[in-house]
């Protein structure tokens, strides 16, 4: 499966950067740097393939406008583009961007490439009929400020899908050399859905992945809402 740049910084266990990682970096400038490096270590990071989950709970929905957050090197993007999804895919990482351009010349899809992280980007509000972040590494603030960039993205009708892994220890986190809790998890963007939004999937299920970085990974969380108004 294609995971985004944005997964923790502790998902890739042989990543020698992510598992000495102290501190969760914070400005924008490192974090671009964090994310470089890590692209730049490995000719490929993840499998190429479009997320299950991604493919699962998009079945049956019209194409129109989405956007892939974290989009990595653009498994994602690729495939809603080929399957008539007008796409802004953004990331923090150059080089992972450079990639998922390259792929989308070699496959004849047009992406809008965007080089930022979703706060910095302050894309236009209620603009996507498709809000999709596959594993992304948010991080949280006391204000929600990246959830709130989520939820106010989505268009009237439009279907948010977030999509994690299962919360880790704190043993587990400290493991890989991150704090859990400097990130946005489901659980977190659910609890700020009003009665603006209807939850039409809310759980745990298996997850099988062969390859890439996380095939560790064995569950996936699953949060799908809808905007009403």
């Amino acid at each position: 499966m294609e995971h985004t740049h944005e997964t923790s910084p502790g998902d890739t266990d042989h990543n020698a950067k992510a598992a000495s990682a102290v501190h969760t970096p914070r400005d924008p400038g490192a974090v671009e740097e964090f994310w470089d490096e890590r692209y730049a270590d490995m000719a490929q990071l993840w499998s190429g393939q479009p997320n299950a989950t991604l493919l699962t709970e998009t079945q049956g929905l019209p194409a129109g406008r989405a956007l892939d957050v974290g989009c990595g090197e653009g498994a994602d993007a690729l495939w809603l583009a080929e399957h008539g999804w007008r796409v802004t895919a953004l990331d923090v990482s150059r080089v992972a961007l450079d990639r998922a351009a390259a792929q989308a010349a070699v496959r004849g899809v047009p992406v809008n490439w965007l080089h930022a992280g979703l706060v910095e980007a302050a894309l236009p509000k209620a603009s996507f009929d498709l809000v999709s972040a596959q594993y992304p590494a948010l991080l949280r603030t006391d204000e929600n400020v990246a959830e709130h960039a989520l939820l106010e993205a989505v268009a009237p009708n439009g279907v948010l899908l977030f999509v994690h892994h299962p919360a880790p220890t704190e043993e587990e986190a400290a493991a890989h050399g991150f704090h859990a809790d400097d990130y946005v998890g489901p659980a977190q963007v659910a609890a700020l859905l009003d009665d603006s939004w209807q939850v039409e999937v809310d759980e745990t299920r298996p997850r099988h992945v062969a390859t890439g970085a996380g095939s560790h990974h064995t569950h996936d969380v699953v949060l799908r809402a809808r905007r009403l108004r």
